[in-house]
């Protein structure tokens, strides 16, 4: 009899989490989504509920979680600025408490588990572009550090669970990934910029608009996701994910009017505390070790993404 594995993936509803639920339920894999629906959303798993071999349990991984399962892709944590800075202590505590439990419940059940971490974990960064071994450039008391600090300690626990308890482990620094179903008020660029321009109002820039950011499509990080996941027992991570290409802010606004066809404006406005002026990924090691490097280009992922915001924005009508 063929076995199917059964997978857990926290935060399973929410922008990341969902594509990936339905990635894993297309190799045949039974999938247990766990989310606590802060940030994530039921309508974003709706369409998976039919399948025999999906279950989604609301459950906040900040207190122990019990089941059987075979691999752990541990995703919960909510991941933009305006969203982990409404609760920092709870968004501390989810990255932190939420690693120690999802550790302990690998380690109890023998399941291999991968830890997304991020690009926060380099800070502002003296060393561009980033590679993993750079150990960044990070505020410890700022009002980004919940999540910096918090996905740092989380790194720092998967490390010593392996070396400790030997607990079969992947660790992807994700950057800057953006796709449909995106939280329209997630205050993230992509969003903010495509649902200014939809409405027809001025583009926000905060500060001079040429700090940069490197932007992945979605369906490309769920590959590298999942490929980190079945890579050889030696991979451990930390592995960039992300694309390489770079982009200031102002190239992203015009190319999202371009695409609109909006006549919005650009506006400038003060640079929050902390803001990383450039952000770019070194995927040399994703390229080695995973034979993986994103396919889609920014204005190929644009298309969609505007399209998803733009029946999101019809239906708030």
């Amino acid at each position: 009899m063929h076995y199917v594995p059964r997978i857990l993936v926290t935060g399973g509803a929410g922008f990341i989490g969902s594509f990936l639920c339905e990635r894993l339920l297309d190799t045949g894999a039974e999938v247990l989504c766990v989310d606590n629906f802060f940030t994530g959303r039921r309508s974003n798993v709706a369409h998976l509920l039919e399948n025999p071999r999906f279950e989604i349990m609301r459950h906040d991984i900040t207190f122990p979680l019990f089941v059987e399962v075979d691999q752990i892709y541990n995703l919960a944590c909510p991941a933009s600025p305006i969203h982990y800075q409404h609760d920092p202590v709870q968004t501390t505590k989810t990255s932190v408490h939420g690693a120690i439990n999802m550790l302990g419940l690998a380690k109890r059940v023998k399941a291999r588990i991968l830890q997304a971490s991020t690009s926060e974990v380099y800070g502002d960064p003296d060393v561009h572009p980033q590679r993993e071994d750079y150990w960044g450039n990070v505020n410890p008391i700022g009002i980004r550090s919940c999540y910096d600090e918090g996905k740092r300690c989380a790194e720092t626990l998967f490390f010593d669970y392996y070396r400790q308890h030997k607990v079969q482990i992947k660790v992807a620094r994700i950057f800057n990934t953006y796709g449909p179903r995106m939280h329209p008020n997630d205050g993230r660029v992509v969003s903010n910029f495509i649902v200014q321009a939809l409405q027809g109002r001025d583009i926000t820039i905060y500060g001079d608009g040429r700090q940069t950011r490197s932007f992945c499509f979605v369906s490309d990080l769920v590959d590298g996701l999942m490929r980190l996941m079945n890579s050889d027992d030696a991979i451990t991570g930390p592995i960039n994910l992300g694309n390489p290409g770079e982009f200031t802010m102002l190239e992203l606004a015009e190319k999202v009017i371009e695409l609109t066809g909006s006549t919005s404006k650009i506006t400038h406005k003060p640079l929050p505390q902390d803001d990383p002026r450039k952000r770019r990924p070194d995927i040399t090691r994703a390229n080695e070790q995973l034979q993986w490097r994103p396919k889609v280009t920014l204005e190929d992922g644009l298309r969609p993404t505007i399209e998803y915001f733009r029946e999101e924005i019809r239906n708030l009508v």
